[in-house]
C-alpha cells in the first residue's frame, strides 16, 4: 500500500478510485514516492518499509516501549527523590495524561497510517516548521535512549560484579545493531518475546510483592505501611521532590506514543490499531500502579544504594531479596538486563524510522531514504546508533550519574512528544469539524468521547509538568547541570523551530483547505479476509476462547 506525505498533491479519495486502487495494491509497499519525492542525487529507496508487524508484534511493542528500565530501574531514583507518596501520585497523573494522548494518536494513525507518525502529524495539522523541530528532537531522543538503555545495563550489572561492565552493553549494542538491520519482522519477533518475559516478571513481582508486605520476607515481619511513615516519608524532599519525579515518571511512560511509529509497518492498521489502543494502556497503567504501590510499600526511601553517582539498585531486585533468597534477586536482575535489551531494541527502531520520515517530509537528506532489499533504513539506522554510542561513551563520568542526567533529557522529551500529539489532534479535529467531515467517517470511534476536552487537557496540563518539574534545581539552590537537564529540550525545539522559518517563511496550516484525503487507509482484500476469519471466530461456537486468546496473544 503506497502512502504519501502531507507535502504530496492532493487525490481523490480513494474510494472514489477502485481502479487506481487495485494498482496500487499490486504494487509493493513503498512509502517513498518517487514522482514528489524531494530532488536529490542520492537515489530513493530501494523497496520502502514494509507493513509486516502483525497485532500480536504491535501490542507488545507498545508495552516494551513502556514497561523498560523507567520501571524496573526508574522507579528506585523516584523513590529516593520523592517517596513513596510521590510516586504513586506522580505516575498515577502522568499515566492519565498518557492514556488520553494514547487515544488521540491512535485516531489520528487509524485515520492516517503514515510513517512518522506524530512528528508527520505536526507537520500536515500544525506547521511544518514545528514538525522539523519536534522530529528532529524526537529523533535525538530515541538516539539518547539507547544510550540510556546501554548504561543502565552497566548499573545493573554491577549488581554482580564491577568487571568491566561496559563489555556486556557493548556486546548488546552490536546484537541490537544485527537485529535491526536485518528485517523488520525480527524486531518485531525479539520485542514480542522480550515484552512476554517481561510481563510475566511483573505478575511474579506482584504476587511476591504481596507476601513480603504481609510478612514472607527475611525478617518475618509483617511491613504495612510502615515505610510510609518514616521519617522524610511519604513527601521527601518537599515540593522539590514531589515535582522532579514528574519527569523520571515521563521518563518511565516514554515509548507509549511510538505506537504511532509502527503504523507505517503495521498491516490493516485501521483494525488492529484500535485493538492495540483499546487494550495495551490498561495493562499498562495496571501493572505500573500495583507495582509502584508495593515499591513503596516494601521499600523505605532511605534504602541503600536506591539512587548515587555510580550505583542503582531496582526496587524490584530489592524485594526478590527480601524474600530471603539471593538466587530469587539474581534471576530478577537477570530479567532487568533483558528488560534493557528490549527497551533499547524499542528506541533504536523508532529512532531509525523517525529518521526515515524526515526525508519523506522534505527534511532531511535522501540518504536517509535508503532502504535495503528487506525494507530497513540502514543508512537512518547507522545515523541513530553513532549517536547512542557517543552518548553511552560519557558514561565515564558515573555511570549512576550519566543515567540520571540521559533520564531528565529523554522524560521532558517524551513530554514535547504528547504536547505536540494533544497539539495535532487539537488542530486535526478542528479541521475535520471546519470542513464538514462527519465523526462518523473516523475509523476509530474509541476517542469519540474525549472531543472537547482531550487535547487541551493533554497540551495544558504537560506544559504545566515541563515547567515545574524542574522546581528542585533553582529551590533552595540553584544547580546548573539539573536545570540543564531539565529545560535544554526547550530551547533546541524553538532554535530549530526559528532556523526552518527563517529559511522556508512557511505559514501555519490552514485548517479550511488543507487535504484530508490524502493517505486516509484503505484495507487490502487480504486484510480483509484476515478480519472477516477473525469476526467469524469471534462469534461463533467458540467464541469464548479465541476471545480469551486474543486477549493474551
Amino acid at each position: 500500500m503506497s502512502t504519501r506525505t502531507a507535502a504530496s498533491p492532493p487525490r481523490r479519495h480513494p474510494r472514489s478510485e477502485p481502479d487506481e486502487m487495485t494498482a496500487l495494491l499490486a504494487e509493493p509497499v513503498d512509502d517513498v514516492d518517487a514522482e514528489h519525492a524531494p530532488k536529490d542525487p542520492v537515489p530513493p529507496a530501494r523497496a520502502g518499509l514494509r507493513r509486516e508487524l502483525n497485532a500480536r508484534q504491535v501490542q507488545m511493542i507498545a508495552i516494551a516501549g513502556t514497561i523498560g528500565t523507567g520501571l524496573f530501574h526508574g522507579t528506585g531514583r523516584s523513590l529516593a527523590t520523592g517517596g513513596p507518596a510521590s510516586i504513586l501520585i506522580c505516575y498515577a497523573f502522568v499515566g492519565g495524561i498518557v492514556y488520553t494522548t494514547l487515544l488521540l494518536l491512535g485516531e489520528i494513525a487509524t485515520q492516517y497510517p503514515v510513517a512518522g507518525s506524530f512528528n508527520a502529524y505536526a507537520t500536515r495539522f500544525v506547521d511544518d516548521s514545528y514538525g522539523f523541530a519536534l522530529s528532529w528532537n524526537y529523533w535525538f531522543n530515541d538516539a539518547v535512549s539507547v544510550a540510556s538503555d546501554l548504561t543502565a545495563a552497566q548499573l545493573v550489572i554491577k549488581y554482580w560484579t564491577d568487571w568491566y561492565p561496559w563489555v556486556l552493553p557493548l556486546i548488546f549494542f552490536v546484537f541490537l545493531l544485527s537485529v535491526n538491520a536485518f528485517h523488520v519482522g525480527a524486531y518485531g519477533e525479539l520485542e514480542y518475546w522480550l515484552s512476554s518475559l517481561k510481563i510475566l516478571t511483573i505478575i511474579a513481582f506482584i504476587l511476591v510483592g504481596i507476601l513480603v508486605n504481609a510478612g514472607v520476607n527475611d525478617e518475618h515481619h509483617y511491613i504495612g505501611g510502615e515505610n510510609w511513615r518514616i521519617p522524610g516519608a511519604p513527601f521527601h524532599g518537599g515540593f522539590g521532590g514531589f515535582a522532579t519525579v514528574f519527569v523520571t515518571a515521563s521518563f518511565a511512560y516514554g515509548g507509549t506514543e511510538s505506537l504511532g511509529i509502527t503504523a507505517g509497518e503495521t498491516s490493516n492498521p485501521s483494525k488492529n490499531l484500535p485493538r492495540v489502543v483499546k487494550m495495551v494502556f490498561f495493562r499498562i497503567l495496571l501493572f505500573y500502579i500495583l507495582s509502584i504501590l508495593l515499591i513503596g510499600l516494601n521499600v523505605p526511601w532511605n534504602y541503600p544504594d536506591l539512587a548515587n553517582k555510580s550505583i542503582t539498585t531496582s526496587p524490584f531486585t530489592i524485594v526478590f531479596k527480601r524474600v530471603g533468597s539471593n538466587g530469587a534477586a539474581s534471576v530478577m536482575n537477570a530479567v532487568i538486563l533483558s528488560s534493557v535489551l528490549s527497551a533499547g531494541n524499542h528506541a533504536m527502531f523508532a529512532g531509525t524510522r523517525v529518521l526515515y520520515s524526515l526525508f519523506l517530509a522534505k527534511q532531511a537528506p535522501g540518504l536517509f531514504a535508503r532502504t535495503t532489499v528487506r525494507g530497513v533504513p540502514l543508512w537512518s539506522l547507522l545515523a541513530t546508533s553513532s549517536i547512542s554510542l557517543i552518548c553511552f561513551g560519557s558514561s565515564y563520568i558515573g555511570a549512576g550519574e550519566l543515567w540520571g542526567w540521559l533520564q531528565n533529557i529523554v522524560g521532558v522529551s517524551n513530554q514535547i512528544a504528547w504536547f505536540s500529539i494533544g497539539l495535532s489532534s487539537w488542530r486535526f479535529r478542528a479541521a475535520w469539524v471546519k470542513q464538514g467531515r462527519d465523526l462518523s467517517e473516523l475509523k476509530f470511534q474509541g476517542a469519540r468521547w474525549t472531543w472537547g476536552w482531550g487535547p487541551p487537557f493533554v497540551v495544558f496540563s504537560v506544559a504545566a509538568l515541563i515547567i515545574i518539574q524542574g522546581w528542585s534545581s533553582v529551590i533552595p539552590h540553584f544547580d546548573a547541570v539539573s536545570f540543564v537537564s531539565f529545560y535544554i529540550e526547550i530551547p533546541v525545539m524553538i532554535l530549530f523551530y526559528a532556523i526552518w522559518k527563517f529559511v522556508h517563511r512557511n505559514p501555519l496550516v490552514d485548517l479550511a483547505t488543507i487535504d484530508l484525503l490524502t493517505d486516509e487507509y484503505v484495507e487490502t482484500p487480504e486484510e480483509l479476509e484476515r478480519d472477516a476469519v477473525r469476526e467469524a471466530r469471534l462469534e461463533g461456537k467458540w467464541r469464548h476462547g479465541w476471545r480469551a486468546y486474543y486477549l493474551l496473544a
